[in-house]
């Protein structure tokens, strides 16, 4: 993640919570200590955030808390290639008729592309995934009740609510922080929460993680392993994460992005 990228995670983080400690800005950044700690240190001189003990605050902190973890608008410039090649793979699994589930995030936000011309019934908790499908599609749109929290552009809240209890899904499409051999990790209480109350409604759970996920790792695990029943990634994976998920039982799809199809194909 190049400074300046790092330094908007930095800020937001920040705005989260009274204190975001070193360890935490590591996480989400996937950066050293050393990194994190001279970052913090450039953007006291700046006077756009106070460095505390063991971590950082917010100059003036907003009325409502954010959420841990990089913004919407940062995790759709990383990967892009990648998460669009997963996502068209992710919704030539849908097929008319069908309820889904798909939860927040910048690669289940790329499926919306290939969906415009399903028919679907779709819950969502992604604001940007329901507003993209009510004007350029004639999905059913379901959304859950609770707060827009704008950075990460979802709808989330710490009741559950009504709708989500009682939606019924063929399958639940999710990305994630990380995934290891412990399962799909996430950086935020409340997310885990949200995304636990929706896992039990789906028949399947399909995991939608570029390569770099799986060295991600993170503080709080959302499920195991033995949960997915599929994960769609690109040509990057690793082999030993291949193997990882096969003795879990788990299925793997690799998706080719489209220059690697070009390719292929004998397209210069």
């Amino acid at each position: 993640m190049h400074e300046t990228e790092r330094h908007r995670v930095i800020l937001a983080a920040v705005q989260s919570r009274p204190v975001a400690t070193v360890a935490e800005l590591c996480d989400v950044t996937g950066s050293s200590e050393a990194t994190i700690r001279r970052d913090i240190a450039a953007l006291h001189v700046q006077g756009r955030l106070r460095r505390v003990r063991g971590g950082a605050e917010a100059i003036t902190p907003p009325a409502q808390g954010g959420l841990i973890g990089r913004p919407f608008s940062v995790n759709e410039t990383i990967n892009m290639a990648q998460k669009r090649a997963i996502a068209r793979v992710a919704a030539d699994m849908c097929k008319d008729g069908e309820p889904i589930i798909i939860n927040g995030g910048t690669t289940t936000y790329q499926m919306v592309h290939h969906l415009v011309g399903k028919r679907l019934t779709v819950f969502t908790n992604s604001f940007a995934i329901a507003e993209f499908l009510i004007h350029n599609s004639r999905n059913s749109v379901v959304i859950p009740g609770g707060t827009i929290y704008r950075e990460q552009n979802v709808i989330l809240s710490p009741f559950g609510g009504v709708v989500a209890g009682h939606f019924y899904a063929k399958r639940m499409f999710i990305g994630c922080q990380g995934v290891g051999p412990y399962g799909l990790m996430e950086a935020d209480p409340m997310v885990v929460q949200s995304e636990l109350a929706l896992i039990g409604q789906a028949e399947e759970l399909i995991l939608l993680a570029d390569s770099s996920k799986f060295s991600g790792r993170s503080s709080l695990i959302l499920c195991g392993l033995d949960r997915i029943a599929a994960v769609i990634t690109d040509a990057g994976i690793r082999d030993e994460d291949r193997q990882m998920l096969e003795t879990a039982g788990v299925r793997l799809f690799v998706a080719e992005t489209n220059a690697q199809t070009d390719r292929q194909a004998g397209v210069a």
